[in-house]
């Protein structure tokens, strides 16, 4: 217990005084009461962010996991150097600047850039196609951030596999689609629970990258609390709106170790 102190006292320093002066605020600023709540709730404007909220980070999350379940399986196969060079360049991508790597997403999907240029060029597209100020730009920034997040849980769930299992079913018959569908993507639930959970709760509450490569229409909540607390100083709406979204955080978050223990499957715990 007392090597567990210092962390504890960290959390409670750094978190939980932070988000206990946060919930004051939200019921005492500026009147006493469920006031900030109410308006949230009852605000159909309020309504539509937190919603584009869910959207956004579910379609991040299941764009992610459709590109990172072949990139995970394709580190798991490889030879062991290229399996750590390619690693490397994936976790690369998490070392860099957040906002440097946001900014470098704006300059390439803007209708002068890159991409459009190129396709434009090739002959593929006539015009420019909106890339940014969109749900498409936030879609593609945010799924290059988290790829990462959602790799690394699947590649360790891949090979931790006994490829003995998989030899065993095709010698019994199993067609590869079989094996596939009934062995190897049963085994890799772990993975991609844990993967799935981890990107969609960090995209709820991501801020720079849907405000550089959003439009005003698909404005996320990290969005509003920035603009309540820096621009309206309004500490009491974006209190609450920063409260509804832990509750909902970890009530999903509960509703997940509930059903489906990521991280006791993917350590083997008993």
């Amino acid at each position: 217990m007392a090597l567990l102190a210092p962390a504890v006292l960290v959390l409670l320093v750094f978190f939980v005084v932070p988000v206990c002066m946060l919930l004051i605020r939200s019921v005492t600023e500026p009147a006493q009461g469920l006031g900030n709540y109410a308006e949230l709730l009852q605000s159909s404007s309020y309504r539509i962010i937190f919603a584009n909220t869910f959207i956004v980070s579910a379609l991040v999350t299941v764009v992610s996991l459709l590109l990172g379940f072949p990139l995970a399986w394709l580190l798991a196969i490889l030879p062991r150097t290229w399996s750590l060079l390619l690693f490397g360049i994936v976790i690369l991508s998490m070392w860099t600047n957040l906002l440097a790597r946001t900014f470098a997403w704006l300059v390439l999907l803007q209708t002068t850039g890159v991409i459009n240029r190129t396709l434009v060029g090739i002959g593929l597209i006539e015009r420019p196609l909106p890339l940014v100020n969109n749900l498409v730009g936030v879609t593609i920034g945010m799924t290059y951030i988290m790829l990462p997040f959602i790799v690394m849980p699947l590649h360790a769930t891949m090979t931790s596999l006994d490829p003995l299992v998989f030899r065993a079913a095709s010698l019994c018959g199993a067609t590869r689609w079989q094996v596939f569908r009934r062995i190897f993507l049963p085994a890799c639930m772990p993975g991609i629970m844990a993967g799935a959970l981890m990107v969609f709760v960090m995209s709820l509450g991501y801020y720079i990258t849907p405000a550089l490569l959003g439009g005003t229409a698909n404005m996320m909540v990290g969005e509003l609390i920035a603009q309540l607390i820096q621009s309206l100083l309004n500490w009491g709406l974006g209190g609450a709106a920063a409260f509804l979204l832990l509750i909902v955080t970890l009530a999903l978050y509960a509703l997940q170790l509930r059903l489906f223990d990521p991280l006791k499957q993917i350590t083997g715990a008993r």
